[in-house]
């Protein structure tokens, strides 16, 4: 694995790098920071080099000119020019939703495929989605954060190793500074790669309706969603999570030599057991 601190415009910027292969990159939601992929990187990094990074303020990273949200797309930017990546593919969770969006519609050439995972963050919310989204909005605002990004039937264990990553971090979702540039939903269609949309089917905070509609609107894009998940299904549903992204890499014509490794091959976890 190699790792690296990058000081670019206003910060220092954590990242590290698993496997060999057409490139793709992690971006973590605000509980989270690189460390948080733990259940991703082996599956993904068998064809393909996994970039995980840590946003400014999270984790490893600083934000020493305090622009948050505002230099997270510059950040990203520099980030894939210093590791010499000319085409990824975007896994955005959440808050990094907004990140990998951002960049895709800034450099569209530069994106092999891209997955906005549980998340609406940069994309404008047309009535019929603000209307769900403002429910889920009030719904959640007072909750705590645990209830909020993992669904009910998650292992205690799970909440656990999440509030130990996440207290890793020098900002959460009420000190975070900045917001992401909003487009309509419609302008991620046509750029050349494919859009995949994936949520837990019990997501609170981005529920599956608006989801759906917002897929609706996005030319050539589609929607997977996962049972028994909130908001993290990367955490609670790993295996299904790691397929849909290995089918989207596959998709794209975005994987190494030793090609895709998805659950029933070997070496991987088997679906429904043991053969």
């Amino acid at each position: 694995m190699e790792s690296g601190v990058l000081a670019t415009a206003g910060a220092e910027l954590y990242w590290q790098a698993q496997g060999e292969g057409p490139a793709v990159v992690l971006a973590h939601g605000i509980g989270g920071n690189h460390a948080i992929w733990y259940r991703q990187l082996d599956a993904l990094s068998r064809s393909n080099r996994v970039i995980a990074f840590d946003h400014r303020g999270f984790g490893l990273s600083r934000d020493i000119d305090g622009r948050g949200r505002d230099a997270f797309v510059d950040d990203l930017t520099a980030l894939l020019d210093h590791l010499g990546e000319t085409k990824v593919a975007l896994v955005g969770q959440s808050m990094g939703a907004g990140t990998c969006i951002g960049f895709a519609h800034r450099a569209p050439e530069r994106v092999a495929a891209l997955a906005v995972c549980d998340s609406l963050h940069g994309i404008e919310e047309s009535a019929g989605v603000k209307a769900l989204m403002d429910a889920a909005r009030a719904k959640t605002a007072a909750m705590d954060q645990i209830e909020r990004v993992l669904g009910a039937g998650a292992a205690r264990e799970l909440a656990v190793l999440y509030r130990q990553i996440a207290s890793f971090n020098a900002v959460d979702r009420h000190s975070l500074t900045g917001k992401f540039a909003a487009r309509p939903a419609a302008d991620l269609g046509g750029k050349g790669f494919p859009v995949l949309f994936l949520c837990g089917f019990d997501d609170i905070l981005f529920p599956v309706e608006a989801m759906r509609l917002v897929q609706g609107e996005v030319p050539g894009s589609f929607l997977v969603e996962i049972n028994d998940a909130g908001h993290s299904a990367f955490l609670e549903q790993p295996v299904q999570f790691n397929d849909t992204i290995l089918s989207l890499l596959q998709m794209a014509g975005h994987v190494g030599q030793s090609g895709p490794a998805h659950s029933n091959a070997a070496g991987y976890v088997p679906v429904g057991g043991a053969a």
